[in-house]
């Protein structure tokens, strides 16, 4: 992983020398796991930053917290690992400065991403010096995956497989939610840790899988993103659980997403789900290289419109180290499909305020066509009781 992250640096720096951009500073994680192959574990909320900042004819710097700098060192391919203080002195801003210099002319950051402490810092500290936004160029970079980056989110696969094969067989009447976001909890964790040593940089990938499980069950099936709760399940209920911010392996992120019944559904309920597997199926079909975003979407749309519904959902996203990277699968987005593009292909439909339909599997677009990253059955699925 370190020295494909050190081939990413490069990549970037090349790219940075045409656009005549002297040097960028990273302050989003997913972009510092990217390009330095590390990331860390306080981070901006607790007011201790860690950045890494590149240039384009100079070696890389990171930035980070003196408590955290011998595992970031011992994480990172960068040879240059500069810590800052909470006390004295050697704050991170000057640190900073240090690295970018007392006149550059302009500086690049990622501007939809960095933390307002670092933003209010580089106003004070460079006023008039222009800030410019290098998030497309890194971003168009990270669009194609490459095979060691497919690998580990097949793994990532894997892991969310037994997830949700754990979520599956949690359901019962009396049961409560967050039983089921323990065994899919334990289930990941397990499954995570069989690809895992504890040699070399993998000793600081941790297998635990975490965050809060998006879990909707009975009548507050379409309240999308709500968490697991103490709620019992009933006969007759939907349950949906959503991966999307916990199906991730070193990293890598992707999306995955299954509706259950427990015990039984209704004519309505099994309408509706039915409806979204259909337009979740017709999207991935139309996936290939080629082919346009939009266009995803478009078939899927299609067939809800076939079947009298209309979504406000888009169909897709792309995935990777960020839960949301371009392109997307929606109108209005005409990025041309390559082979190694990922994207999570979810959505769904929401009728009354009460019943939902929701689907959705992380998959690569190859060379003829699509492959799953994820596999669960694609189907009505009802629980025995």
């Amino acid at each position: 992983m370190l020295e494909e992250a050190k081939t990413r640096t490069s990549t970037l720096q090349a790219r940075m020398k045409e656009l005549g951009i002297a040097q960028a500073v990273f302050t989003d994680e997913s972009s510092i796991a990217y390009l330095a192959g590390f990331w860390g574990y306080l981070g901006i909320e607790f007011g201790r930053p860690s950045m890494l900042i590149v240039r384009a004819d100079d070696a890389p710097v990171v930035i980070t917290p003196l408590m955290e700098s011998e595992m970031v060192a011992e994480m990172t391919w960068v040879e240059d690992v500069r810590f800052w203080e909470d006390m004295g002195q050697r704050s991170w801003g000057r640190v900073m400065s240090e690295v970018l210099g007392d006149n550059p002319s302009e500086i690049w950051i990622e501007k939809p991403y960095v933390p307002a402490i670092v933003r209010n810092y580089l106003d004070d500290a460079y006023p008039g010096v222009a800030l410019k936004d290098i998030s497309p160029i890194l971003g168009a970079q990270r669009m194609i995956k490459s095979p060691l980056e497919i690998e580990v989110m097949k793994q990532a696969g894997q892991i969310a497989g037994a997830m949700m094969k754990a979520a599956h067989g949690s359901l019962s009447i009396g049961g409560h939610e967050y039983e089921s976001a323990l065994a899919v909890i334990d289930a990941g964790t397990r499954r995570a840790a069989e690809f895992l040593t504890a040699k070399g940089w993998e000793r600081f990938v941790s297998p635990m899988i975490h965050n809060l499980q998006i879990l909707q069950s009975g009548k507050d099936t379409s309240m999308v993103h709500r968490r697991a709760s103490v709620k019992q399940y009933e006969r007759a209920d939907p349950v949906y659980f959503c991966f999307c911010n916990m199906a991730q392996f070193k990293q890598y992120k992707l999306g995955f997403d299954r509706m259950f019944h427990v015990a039984e559904v209704d004519d309505q309920a099994a309408r509706v789900q039915q409806a979204a597997i259909d337009a979740q199926q017709a999207a991935i079909a139309a996936i290939r290289p080629g082919v346009l975003a939009e266009d995803i979407a478009a078939a899927a749309n299609e067939i809800y419109a076939e079947r009298g519904y209309e979504t406000g959902y888009r169909t897709g996203r792309s995935i990777g180290v960020a839960y949301l990277e371009a392109p997307e699968l929606k109108a209005g987005d005409k990025t041309v499909l390559q082979p190694g593009m990922t994207f999570a292909v979810d959505g769904g439909i929401s009728i009354d305020g009460v019943t939902a339909g929701r689907i959705g599997d992380s998959v690569v677009v190859t060379e003829t066509g699509f492959e799953y990253i994820t596999e669960y059955p694609r189907e009505l699925l009802v629980t025995e009781g």
